[in-house]
Order: C-alpha cells, then structure tokens, then sequence
C-alpha cells in the first residue's frame, strides 16, 4: 500500500507527501517502487509541455533518487537530462538522502560532481552532500564552476568576495582547483567582475593575509598562463598576477617562465612578462645569456611592438656594458629575418654601433654574417661592408621567380565497377564532399548500376542513406518533397529518387518546371546542375538511362568530342533515349577548341542520323566557347560588372540551360538568394568548362561581400577558378582583387593560391588586377593593410617579379592620391607597408625603371614609414645593375 500511495503521491506532485511516505520505507519496499516509477518517468517524457502531468516532475525525481539503493544508480536519475529543468529541490533532495550511510553519501557526491558541468547538478545539492557525508571537497570543472558561482554571486548571503571567502572552510582547496580547470575559463572573465570588491582584490587580500598561500598562488597563476588558453582568459589571469604584484624577489625565481612566456605566450602577456625581464636586465639581475635566449625568440614574433621593445632593450644593456657584445650581437641579428624591414634595419644598426666590441672571435663574426643573409638585399650591403666582408655585388641578391606547378587536367577514372565501390564512394561525398572528378564519377555510377541491377544497388546503399536526413521521414509531413523541388541538394535526390524517398509528382514538376525559388546571380549554374539532377532521379523511377553522355573526360568539366561521339552511337545501337538536361550539358562541355578533332568528330556525329547527333554536328561546327560582352557598373563602394546576352545557348537548349546566356544584370535578382553556403558551388566551374569568366562574374557579387561587409569564405572558390579552363578576364581579376583584401585570412589565402596559380599559368594579367586593386582601394572597398597582407604572403613564396608587377600597376594611384592629399590623411594609412613589400620585391626580382610619384613621395620631409620605404624604393629602381 505505501508503493501505491507514494505513485499517488507522486503522480499529484506532492513533493512533501512524497518525501514523508519515503522516510518511513524500508530499502526493500523503495527497490520495489522503482520499477513503477521508471515506467511514469517514461510516460512522462513523451508528453507535451504543456501536459498536466508535467506536475509530477519534481515528486518523481526526488522519489527516484531516493528509490535507488546504488549510489551509481542514484547520480544517474539525478542528473538526468529529461528532468533537468523541472526538479525536486536542493533541500528536498538532502531531505530523502540524509538517512543513507556517509560512506554510500561520499560516493554519490563524486559521482554526480565527476558529471560534465553541462548537467547542471546544482551546487547546494553537491556542497549539501559533502557537508552530510563529511567526504573530501571535490575539484571536478562542475563542482569548482558551481563553487565560483557561489561565492560569485550575492544573492545566497551577501558580503563582498573576499568576506564570503574567508568563511569557505575549503577556499585553499577550491582556489588551487580554480586554476587547474580548463572548462571554468570559459565563465571566469565574467564572474571575476570588476573594482575594488572583485575576485582579484580578494585573492591578492586573502594571499596578503596569509588564508592562501601566496607561493602557490603565485605558482599557480604563473603556471596558467604559460599553459595558454584563450586570449580573454589569459588576460584574467594576468590581471590576477598584476593584483597579486609579484616582489623583485619573486620575479628573479621566476625569471626562466617570464622568458617563455615573452617567446611564446599571447602579445598582452608577453608584454608583462617582457617588462620584467627588461627591469631585472636594467639592473643587471638578468645574466646576459639568458637575455639573448630571450631575445632570440622575441624577435622571431610578428608583434612589433614588442620587437622595438627588445631591440630598445638590447641598446640600452649593450650601451652600459659593451663587453656583451659577443653574446647579444647575434641575438640582435636574429630580427634580420623579420619580414618587416624597419625592424631590420633597427637590428642592423645595433649591430654597426657595436660590432667594433666584438672580440676577435671568427665564430661570432661568422654567425653574424650567416644571419645578415636574411636581410633584404639593400640591407645586406650595409651588413657586409659594417662585418668587412667583400660585397660579391648587388646582382647576386636578384632571386629566380618562383612559382607553383602549373596543374594538370586529371582524366576521370570510370564509374566504379561494384555496388560496393560505388557506395563507398557516395558515402565519402555525403560526408565531406568531393571534387568535379568524384561527383562526376558517384553520379554517373548511380545510373549505371541503377539500369543494370537495382535491387543490388539498393542493397549496398542501404547503410549509406540510413542517416540522410530524408530517410525514413513521415509521409504525413511533406517536407521532404517541399525541400527536393526547391533544390537538387547534390547526389541526395537520387539517392531519394532510388529509395522512394522523394515523391514521383515531385520529380516531374522539378523536371518540367523547373525549382519553386527565384532567380538570383547564382540560378544559371544552379539550375543547370539541378536540371540534370533531377532528370537522372526521374529517369531512374520511369525509364533508366544506360549511363550518362555529359560525364566529362577531365576533372576541369571538359568532354571530349570523340568520347561524346562514342556514347550517342552506344545510345543508338541500345535504343536508348537521351535525356534532355544531360545531353545540353554535354553539349556545354564538349571541347572545340580543337577546329580538326571537332570537325572529324562532327561528320562522325552527323553519320548517326539521330537527332542528338545532328545538333551535336552542329554545335561542333560552331564558333566557340563565346563569351558576352561585359561593362563595369558601381553599387555603393562595390564595382560589379553586367552581361551582355550570350545567343548561342539559347535556341535549342532546354529552359533551364538558356539562362546561363540570358543577361546578366546588377541591380535585379539578387533580392532572394538560397546558395548561402551551398557546398555545390565547387561543381558550377564545370557546368561551362571553358568559360570560367561566366562562373566568376555570377560570384564577383559574394566574394565583393569578403571584402566590403566582412563576411567568410566566399572566396574560398578562387582557387578553383583559377585552375578551371577558359579566358581568365575582367570577372575573374575583379574577384581575385576583393579576395586579396578580404576581411578573413583564410578568403586572403584563397586568393593569394589563385593569384600564383594565374602566374604559373601566364594567365595573370598583372597591369589589370593592380589597377582594379587601386580602384577598390579608392572607392573605400579595399583596405590597404588587409592588401599589404595578402601581397606580403604571395611574395613571401618567392613570387617577387609576380608581385612586383601588381604592385607596380597599383602603388601610381595609390602615390598620386598621397600628393593630392597634401598631408597624408588617410592616403598614409597603410601605404607604408605596400612600399616596403614593393621595395622589397623590386631588390630581389632586379627591377628597374620609373615609377610615377614615386620621387615627390621619396623627397618629402620626414622619416616616416612612407617616406623611408618609398626612398628605399626609389633607391632600388634606380640602382645600376652589376654585369
């Protein structure tokens, strides 16, 4: 009868009632109502929110736990997921527990501690059981983050931080545990809070107190931050360290974890840790060798402000005592491979001040001289004559242009021979993707295998579909269908198509009329490549096709006439019939760049009497590929280029292939668009192999946004443009012109891998990208900086000429807009590192010549950046070169 009245009880959400029936159980009875309530706790979970019986939460979740003899099982209902936000309370829960054995108590307060902090165990319930079990105070991330909570907040007891810390009996303990977590960090910028009642003046009070041990503080905070972390995290740290206000004595004990961590630890932190190395340095409790290690690896950071403190530092200690000259020399000459050249020319006049201290030592004089060969070559010159080495001349600093192999087209394997190949194949695209090649390949040995034995083919893509998102969907929801007629979604509407997923009305709708979406830039290339998508899901279910005709011979897209040829005679000799949007896209893909291959090709095609080999004898016989004419147009600080119609894919060619010749305008179909991340784009080049200007002007809109609002990865297509076949025009160089200054590194990359593809193939047109460069750069949508990065990188690989040759097309605009400005302004910003990377690049590609405004930059007054670089440039153009 107890059983029966607790589940009343319990079902009610009469918690009280509950936990006064349970007080007066045996453990047997309590095992005996369990199964009971696993069965309501199952009913529950399947009823809606909004159910009355969500009542019983509470009552049922204090009743469980106190139902379950096993502490293991007990930590298991507790932190349960369905019960999380609707539980008994904190002091109900102590309440059923408090009779249990301390032993049984420890154990369940490390089980539920040990539980992720994302189950949210409330800490009065974790803190109740350890004060009832008299247990060890746990350090788990969930209990130390419910503890920091705790003492963080107000409103349990009042008082500041560190009045609620003195009473913690455990705040040693905790605040040791503190610093050893990894999953609190996220959580302490916040919580440590602000102003004199923070967390960071209670620890440094309590630490001056002596309630915490001010060495292991020190020890544990110092210990942190060289564990690194995130940035937002370090500095929490920090700032406790700066609180604490380490003594000199402390300082000097610690002095090989401030080196590490000026080396290699965030800019912020290894400033502080910088600042202290230099003070005990100053005073000479730094002995000189371990400044140079130091030294060694500040020097190597990309932070120059902390670059110009060190070589400051190294000046100041050379200065004073001279006779360090052998051992902090070549440290100094560790900053003449920074890829900025003030900063080697800041190393390189220290070492000209104190190379006459250096003793007769040829190991030193050796070391320096190794190092000096980092140095840009102007540089370099000075170097030998300060070191008395013979200067072998200036042409021997002319580096060979080094660029990327050029790629090769990779012919396409054939479609996989067994069902079992084959999935694995369209198994690897669903995960990750795949190229043109791979796609290709899965595609067309989905027709294949489909036309020769379905059932086979169904069995071996069994597992592979089990966990599309279609699979298995209830008929009663028409979602799957909804989402197929708006988009293909890849090989997923074939694989639907195949395994009935997708309704047969659906497929030819999509098929007759095409997506239910608008028009944007992108629906010429999408709907082209859905087209065919959805014909092959079609056909598969009416009238399955032997194998496909537009399956390309190279992974760019391109199909071989020939090739093409062959397939419509097997079409023919089976009595196959074509499909429409396969056979347009075979058309497009065809090569006929080769007038006598196309032209054999077509009298073979045209011996086939079939209409498909008329329109393909035809097609070959034609001028092409055409490319629209185009005109620049201006939205906001964007410039954007229009098409002109392209006749020829028109005619003939089904409704969804004809918009790929159909204008292209700026200002219209743009207002809706669905291609936001749409993994299919790496597909769009080789929809028109061979005029890789008609893909990239439909995407100059989206990698413009890279650069004028900030967004990412929409240039991550570059590359592939740059490697697709066809004219590389004005499209394309406007889009590798917003890449290269793209917000994100990763789109700048992308468009630094095309920019040195275009070199190595000769496709570059160098004048045009640095004068569109120039344009944006004017209009406000580029900025120079982002520039100076992208152009730094490439040149880095040792594409000097390359870039010397964009930056010569770019940097007239840019120094004429510095002399119409007069003072400088924003006309400054940036221009100095776009003249150092220029300089830099025309002493080691050998350039010469004339650059306007270039003299009236060099001749003004002043060492500022602009003036230093331009002169340096000047300097380089100008020099004769040595036979």
């Amino acid at each position: 009868m107890s059983g029966e009245a607790l589940l009343k009880a319990v079902r009610a959400g009469r918690t009280v009632e509950a936990a006064g029936l349970l007080d007066g159980m045996t453990d047997g009875e309590r095992r005996a109502c369990l199964p009971a309530l696993k069965e309501l706790r199952k009913e529950l979970r399947s009823a809606p929110w909004n159910a009355a019986s969500r009542v019983a939460h509470p009552a049922l979740h204090a009743a469980g736990a106190a139902c379950h003899t096993g502490a293991a099982g007990a930590a298991t209902w507790i932190a349960g997921v369905d019960m999380r936000w609707s539980q008994a309370s904190p002091g109900v829960l102590l309440h059923v527990l408090g009779d249990r054995e301390t032993d049984w108590l420890a154990d369940l307060t490390h089980r539920l501690a040990a539980r992720p902090a994302t189950s949210r165990v409330p800490f009065a319930l974790l803190s109740g059981l350890v004060a009832l079990s008299g247990c060890e105070v746990p350090t788990t991330d969930a209990y130390v983050r419910g503890w920091l909570e705790h003492i963080g907040g107000s409103w349990h007891g009042g008082g500041t931080v560190v009045q609620r810390l003195r009473k913690e009996p455990h705040v040693s303990v905790m605040v040791t545990a503190l610093f050893e977590s990894l999953e609190v960090t996220s959580q302490i910028a916040w919580l440590f809070g602000d102003g004199p009642g923070s967390w960071y003046n209670a620890l440094a009070e309590l630490s001056e107190e002596g309630a915490l041990d001010r060495k292991v503080v020190l020890d544990a905070c110092v210990a942190r931050l060289l564990r690194g972390g995130a940035p937002a995290d370090q500095r929490v740290f920090l700032r406790l360290l700066s609180s604490l206000a380490p003594t000199r004595d402390e300082e000097r004990e610690r002095s090989a974890d401030w080196t590490v961590l000026a080396c290699q630890a965030a800019p912020s932190v290894a400033w502080y840790a910088q600042s202290v190395l230099a003070s005990l340095a100053l005073d000479g409790e730094l002995p000189s060798r371990q400044l140079a290690e130091m030294s060694s690896g500040v020097l190597f950071r990309t932070e120059k402000k902390l670059v110009r403190a060190q070589l400051v530092l190294l000046g100041k200690v050379l200065k004073r005592d001279p006779s360090t000259a052998d051992v902090l020399l070549p440290a100094v000459a560790e900053a003449f491979g920074h890829e900025d050249t003030d900063m080697q020319e800041r190393a390189l006049k220290l070492v000209e001040r104190h190379v006459g201290a250096l003793p007769d030592s040829f190991d030193v004089r050796a070391r320096l001289e190794d190092l000096s060969a980092d140095l840009s070559p102007g540089l370099r010159l000075r170097a030998q004559r300060a070191l008395g080495i013979e200067a072998p001349g200036s042409a021997s600093t002319i580096r060979e242009e080094a660029l990327p192999p050029v790629p090769e087209r990779a012919r396409l394997a054939p479609a996989p021979e067994s069902v079992v190949e084959l999935a694995e194949e369209v198994s690897a695209i669903l995960a990750s993707g795949g190229g043109v090649a791979a796609f290709e390949r899965a595609l067309d040995g989905l027709v294949r295998h489909a036309h020769r034995d379905r059932d086979a083919l169904v069995e071996a893509l069994g597992p592979v579909v089990a966990r599309c998102w279609w699979k298995d969907r209830d008929p009663s929801y028409p979602v799957v269908d909804r989402s197929f007629r708006e988009s293909a979604q890849g090989l997923e509407v074939v694989l639907a198509a195949l395994f009935e997923g997708v309704g047969m009305e659906t497929l030819h709708a999509a098929v007759q009329q095409g997506p239910t979406s608008g028009n944007c830039h992108h629906s010429a290339l999408s709907r082209a490549l859905d087209a065919r998508l959805w014909e092959a899901g079609h056909r598969l279910r009416t009238d399955p096709m032997p194998f496909l005709l537009a399956t390309p011979t190279w992974d760019t897209g391109l199909l071989e006439p020939d090739e093409l040829v062959e397939r419509l005679t097997e079409y023919r000799r089976l009595d196959a019939r074509p499909g429409t949007a396969d056979f347009a896209q075979a058309l497009l893909r065809v090569r006929r760049d080769d007038r006598a291959t196309a032209e054999a090709a077509a009298a073979r095609a045209r011996a086939l009497g079939s209409p498909e080999g008329y329109r393909l004898a035809q097609w070959l016989t034609a001028e092409g590929p055409l490319l629209p004419t185009s005109r620049r147009r201006t939205s906001g600080a964007r410039v954007l280029l229009e098409l002109g119609e392209l006749e020829e894919i028109q005619g003939l060619f089904p409704k969804e292939f004809r918009l790929l010749g159909r204008p292209l305008t700026v200002f219209k179909d743009h207002w809706y668009c669905r291609h936001w991340g749409v993994t299919d784009q790496r597909y769009w080049p080789a929809v028109v192999p061979g005029r890789r200007e008609l893909v990239a002007a439909r995407l100059l809109r989206d990698i413009s946004t890279a650069a004028v609002k900030d967004s990412r990865m929409d240039a991550a297509m570059l590359p592939l443009l740059a490697e697709a076949d066809g004219t590389a025009g004005e499209a394309l160089h406007l889009c590798l012109a917003y890449g290269l200054g793209a917000r994100h590194p990763e789109d700048r990359l992308a468009a630094v891998d095309a920019l040195l593809v275009l070199a190595a193939r000769g496709q570059l047109d160098a004048g045009r990208l640095g004068s569109d460069i120039g344009e944006l750069v004017r209009r406000g949508a580029l900025k120079k900086s982002r520039l100076a990065e992208s152009i730094r990188t490439a040149a880095a690989t040792g594409a000097y000429a390359t870039v010397w040759s964009v930056l010569l097309g770019l940097l007239p605009a840019l120094l004429a807009d510095l002399a119409a400005d007069g003072a400088g302004g924003g006309a400054v910003r940036g221009l100095g590192e776009l003249l150092a990377i220029a300089a830099d690049c025309a002493e080691r590609s050998g350039a010469r010549g004339d650059l306007a405004h270039l003299a009236g930059t060099a001749e003004r007054h002043g060492s500022s950046k602009v003036v230093t670089q331009a002169r340096r440039l000047r300097t380089a153009l100008t020099r004769e070169a040595v036979a």
